[in-house]
């Protein structure tokens, strides 16, 4: 029997901004409690992340029980209170996905748009009460299965020694080495080989259980300095992953972390240090 520990949970309260790092959390079907309850988007709903705007990353968020604070160097704070009722209605998209959505404000649009330097408005979403996402990866998912704003599934877990590895793939080339924020995951945990979680099926707890869906395809996001919001001239670490974990079936995109969804244990608690029996496939 293989049991993992859970080395680290984080929660990213508006999409693309700065994560939170926690002791324990709240396990949902949506997702861990307060993940990716925000996110921001162009006047038409598209939504904009690190891909088209990686000084996202330099924007801090605290969550509140009025609301959340936004606060970036250079720009000061913003605290948007909860608009889930009366802020105008925005039908928006991520990905393949369309979302029913409220506008947070005026207010927080402006600071977004000046502290990102946006030349076109920018504006801040919640997803609206009662709307259930339809994840057009519901086959691989499972039927019924819905999140907040992150791109693909409820809960992405990471691997320890899959980052162990990539570095030293990094380091033998000369490339410095990237911490595990370069890739935001939910969930990390240790006690298997590297990337030996895309052969997982299950982490089972007492209390919760977590199912593998897939793995995740990893984009140009890794390749930001989440401290500075830097590209990395040579795109790395993408290419040197790419190298060593593709995608099943592509050679032109890497493979990191699993994207899960929880098969029981809703308003369970999820905590560091946590024992979870690994069940493979």
């Amino acid at each position: 029997m293989t049991i993992v520990t859970v080395t680290g949970i984080h929660v990213y309260p508006v999409k693309s901004m700065r994560g939170i790092s926690l002791e324990e959390a709240v396990l949902t079907p949506k997702g861990l409690a307060g993940d990716r309850q925000w996110m921001v988007a162009e006047p038409g709903g598209r939504f904009v992340t690190q891909r088209d705007k990686p000084e996202l990353a330099l924007v801090a968020t605290r969550v509140e029980d009025t609301g959340v604070t936004l606060s970036m160097p250079d720009h000061g704070s913003i605290t948007v209170p909860y608009r889930m009722y009366d802020g105008e209605r925005v039908t928006s998209r991520v990905w393949k996905d369309t979302c029913e959505t409220v506008d947070q404000g005026r207010e927080v649009s402006a600071w977004l748009t000046r502290a990102l330097a946006s030349t076109t408005p920018l504006r801040l979403l919640a997803m609206s009460p009662g709307f259930k996402r339809p994840l057009h990866r519901a086959p691989l998912l499972g039927e019924g299965t819905t999140t907040g704003f992150a791109d693909a599934a409820p809960f992405l877990v990471a691997n320890q020694a899959s980052l162990a590895e990539l570095n030293s793939r990094l380091e033998a080339a000369a490339i410095p080495a990237v911490p595990m924020n370069r890739f935001r995951p939910n969930i990390v945990i240790s006690g298997v080989e590297a990337f030996a979680e895309h052969r997982l099926q299950s982490l089972v707890a007492p209390d919760y259980q977590l199912d593998m869906r897939y793995p995740c395809e990893r984009c140009v996001v890794t390749t930001i300095d989440q401290d500075t919001a830097e590209k990395h001239p040579q795109a790395q670490p993408f290419k040197t992953l790419t190298s060593i974990n593709p995608m099943p079936g592509s050679k032109r995109a890497p493979a990191f972390a699993e994207n899960a969804v929880l098969a029981h244990g809703n308003l369970q608690k999820i905590a560091v240090g946590d024992q979870l029996r690994a069940v493979f496939r």
